[in-house]
Parts: C-alpha cells; sequence; structure tokens
C-alpha cells in the first residue's frame, strides 16, 4: 500500500536543470532532428516549461534564423504569416486556402514576410467572385489604407484592445515603413492561454 504523504500536490514540483544555468519548470527536452525540431517545435516546447535543441542539418544562417524566430515570438503574436503576392490569381488563392486550412492572408509587395503590406485578403473579399481564373488579389483586397493596423512594439494587451475594438478578425503589425512585421488573429487570441512555466532568458524571451 502507499505510504502516507504530510503534503499537498501543489507542493510538489518537477523542474530541474538542463545545464547549471538553464533551469526548466517542466524537464522535457525535444531531440535535435530534423523530423523533431524547428522553430514551431522548439517554442511550444517553452511554453510548456521544457525546452528544444534546434537540430543542425541546415546552414549556420538557416539555424540562426530557427533561433530567432523563437527569441522573437510573443505568445498572440503571428511571426511567419503566409502571405500572398498582389499577382497571384482566385484559383490559386482557392488552393492555398484548402492547403493551409484558413482564408485571411496579408497581401505585400512580394508575397514574403517582411516586405511592404498592401492589403489583406479575406474570405468575405472573394466569396462572390465568379472569374476566379482571372482574377487577381490585387482587384479585390482591402487596401492597406482601409485596414486596421497597429504599429511596432504594440503589446499584447493593447492589441488585443484595437482587435476587440474594431471587431476585425486579423490585426497586422507594421513598421514605421509600413513593412509587415507581425499579423495577430481574432481566432488565436481566443485560444491563447498564460503559459506560466514558459522558459525564458533574462530578457524574458524564449529559449
Amino acid at each position: 500500500m502507499p505510504g502516507h504523504i504530510n503534503f499537498g500536490v501543489h507542493d510538489v514540483t518537477l523542474g530541474g536543470n538542463f545545464t547549471k544555468k538553464i533551469r526548466l519548470k517542466t524537464p522535457i527536452v525535444s531531440s535535435p532532428m530534423d523530423t523533431v525540431t524547428e522553430a514551431k517545435m522548439a517554442i511550444a516546447m517553452a511554453l510548456e516549461g521544457g525546452i528544444g535543441v534546434i537540430h543542425t542539418n541546415l546552414s549556420i544562417e538557416e539555424q540562426a534564423r530557427e533561433v530567432m524566430k523563437v527569441k522573437k515570438y510573443e505568445s498572440g503574436f503571428i511571426m511567419d504569416p503566409v502571405c500572398i503576392p498582389p499577382t497571384m490569381l482566385l484559383s490559386d488563392l482557392d488552393e492555398l486556402r484548402n492547403k493551409v486550412g484558413y482564408a485571411g492572408f496579408p497581401v505585400t509587395e512580394d508575397g514574403r514576410m517582411g516586405s511592404k503590406l498592401l492589403g489583406l485578403v479575406t474570405k468575405r473579399d472573394a466569396d462572390f467572385i465568379t472569374e476566379r481564373a482571372t482574377t487577381r488579389v490585387c482587384s479585390i483586397m482591402t487596401k492597406l489604407e482601409s485596414l486596421v493596423i497597429a504599429e511596432e512594439g504594440v503589446d499584447l494587451q493593447a492589441a488585443n484592445t484595437i482587435l476587440k475594438d474594431s471587431k476585425k478578425g486579423k490585426l497586422p503589425v507594421v513598421s514605421k515603413e509600413k513593412r509587415l512585421v507581425a499579423l495577430m488573429s481574432r481566432a488565436d487570441l481566443q485560444k491563447n492561454a498564460d503559459y506560466p512555466n514558459a522558459t525564458k532568458d533574462k530578457n524574458k524571451q524564449l529559449m
């Protein structure tokens, strides 16, 4: 029979050291394998109190980019949203939507994150367009000047307030030069949880 204990479950801690200077509240480490740990896995592990080790089957520059994605991550902000170019046909947009499982995308100059934001296209913009093989995104998107946006450096609480007050589904975060630096989604915020066990460094960034 189990012995009697004189403490509660809330008094139990599972924390342990990963290195002399890195302590984990949840002692779980993901493997440095190319099929296991890149930025997304490392972020997920760190949020839950563990740590992910980025694999080395990448160039040094690519490894550094993966690490920076983890460091720049803030819960609630999408740091690497799927972007599309203004020249994309709606038929291609339909294929992309089916592939990724959602319907709204930021439109940037070259279809890449970090370039100038031109607009946003949602399901509502494209639903009733019949000539999908010849119509391009630039002709139906909501243009930048009509979007509700936030400036780089906005915190989660302020961005959440902007989304709530504007009743919009997505909030692009842009630099002074109007380059896209992040995206916030109402759906993601509704799912967003507090992560009290997150593994962070002295700068409060994920590890």
